[in-house]
């Protein structure tokens, strides 16, 4: 392959997620080593998740750590549009032609059947999956079926035996057994394709040489061959990154670490630095050199140097490493520049002062007043969270649901945290006062403050969650048992 072509394709469902930029980093570097190109494609498929909003975010985030792209949504390119909610005919048109090569079936099971399906497999320590009941609908039949508008999805035929086997730049030959492999849905009743359908349609048609992304994908690569095969297209070349660890070596997840871009940026981090860091996560440079640039890591980039061990995200060692930029790379002039942009951005700024004017008699209270919304962390310790009407157990289950609550919000504003404190207030019959205590607490590291509705919009979800993670932690943690117990308790709310 002459034109290398690499690709990052986020889902606008969430915060930007560090193991996104970790990622686009790879591919990035790769590509440019290569003289190749990288391109950003939105995978915008789950309406209901899908934002315009989370898009904006995502663009944002990896451009603040530097990783441009050249080819995307917002400057265009030669294999547009890079929206899979724009590219709906495109999957129409491809599943057609699996329908009609025999490699592709509609399936009319409703959820009810197969939800029973999966009870009566997991009971009997079956493989989990659909059992072919569709596939073998005559022509008829199934022209019946769609002539009755009955509701149905696309399903793609798999071989009954033997293995399916493929090549990955960093690990050989790779072989999985084609019983373990489910008969994949590839478009749903709505009309729009899954992950797996769109995913090798979009990589062939924009012509993506090489696919790099995390090992989770591994198991699904048997799908994505088949696809290929089916098509008679060339497969891209795949290589499965190791994915980012905890300390304690579990999968990289908000449940224990910061994972939003977000986080990082709002907490003081220069993006070099953290550009720099996930660079670290499983490569290093030829020199072994710790701090290096992204340009510096673009020309001396060599997959060959990933290592398969599992990479630790530790926040220690980013700390040390952004300290060695802000020592070594800003003049004074700079630190004091780049701190003031930081701490006294206009926007946040413009909401805070009006809240903080209302309770000083002279500037100096201000430092004590406004500490927390520029703190990495608050200092608070069980005895903190003593309260006549609130025991540490209902403590915690209130930072828990009003965790779980926040997570859950759309738009973020101070009326939409007001309305679902409000409920979650009405809902574990607290008034709203009560509520309030454990989270000024926890967020301000006082039991009196300025608003905690208030500073909760503004310091916003990131710092929100791990102060009430941090808070959660102080009043003892919630083992797996009590989160089972929580989790119950929170899907009975009204």
């Amino acid at each position: 392959m002459s034109n290398i072509r690499t690709r990052i394709a986020p889902s606008p469902t969430g915060d930007p997620h560090v193991g996104t930029a970790y990622i686009a980093l790879f591919n990035r570097c790769f590509a440019n080593q290569q003289k190749g190109k990288f391109i950003l494609r939105i995978e915008d498929t789950d309406k209901a998740r899908s934002s315009s909003r989370s898009e904006q975010d995502i663009l944002q985030a990896l451009r603040w750590l530097g990783l441009d792209w050249d080819e995307g949504p917002d400057n265009g390119g030669d294999y547009g549009p890079y929206r899979q909610s724009e590219r709906s005919e495109m999957y129409s048109t491809h599943s057609q032609i699996l329908l009609e090569n025999g490699c592709a079936f509609h399936c009319f099971c409703t959820s009810e059947r197969l939800s029973l399906l999966r009870q009566e497999q997991i009971a009997n320590k079956q493989q989990v999956g659909y059992d072919g009941h569709c596939l073998h609908l005559t022509p008829i039949e199934v022209k019946a079926k769609l002539e009755r508008k009955e509701e149905h999805v696309i399903r793609m035929k798999i071989p009954e035996a033997g293995e399916c086997a493929f090549d990955d730049l960093l690990r050989g030959e790779v072989r999985i057994s084609w019983s373990q492999i489910d008969m994949q849905v590839l478009m749903k009743s709505d009309g729009l394709p899954t992950y797996h359908f769109a995913n090798v349609v979009d990589d062939h048609l924009m012509a993506i040489s090489h696919v790099i992304r995390g090992e989770e994908w591994i198991n699904s690569m048997p799908k994505h061959v088949l696809l290929y095969e089916y098509f008679g297209w060339e497969a891209p070349i795949f290589c499965h990154m190791p994915l980012l660890r905890n300390p304690d070596k579990s999968k990289l997840s908000k449940r224990k670490n910061p994972t939003s871009i977000g986080y990082y940026r709002a907490m003081g981090y220069m993006p070099a630095a953290l550009t720099n860091y996930l660079g670290m996560m499983g490569w290093t440079m030829p020199s072994g050199e710790e701090k290096f640039s992204l340009d510096e890591m673009a020309k001396e980039f060599d997959i060959s140097r990933v290592s398969l061990g599992g990479p630790i995200f530790d926040r220690e060692k980013l700390d040390w490493l952004n300290g060695k930029y802000i020592r070594e790379d800003l003049s004074d002039a700079e630190f004091m520049a780049q701190f003031a942009s930081w701490a006294f951005q206009s926007e946040k700024m413009a909401v805070i002062v009006p809240l903080i004017k209302q309770r000083v008699e002279r500037f100096s209270d201000v430092a004590d007043l406004g500490q927390f919304f520029i703190s990495a962390d608050v200092s608070i310790s069980s005895e903190d969270f003593e309260h006549k009407s609130i025991t540490p157990e209902l403590g915690l289950k209130i930072l828990q649901f009003t965790l779980w609550h926040l997570e859950a919000l759309i738009e973020w504003n101070r009326e939409s945290v007001e309305s679902v404190l409000q409920s979650l207030a009405t809902s574990l019959g607290l008034n709203i006062r009560d509520l309030l205590f454990p989270l000024f607490i926890a967020i301000t590291g006082k039991g009196v403050s300025i608003s905690v509705i208030e500073s909760i919009a503004i310091l916003g979800l990131d710092i929100s969650r791990a102060r009430l993670r941090n808070g959660i932690t102080v009043l003892g943690g919630v083992s797996k048992k009590l989160a089972k117990n929580l989790e119950k308790e929170y899907r009975l709310l009204d």
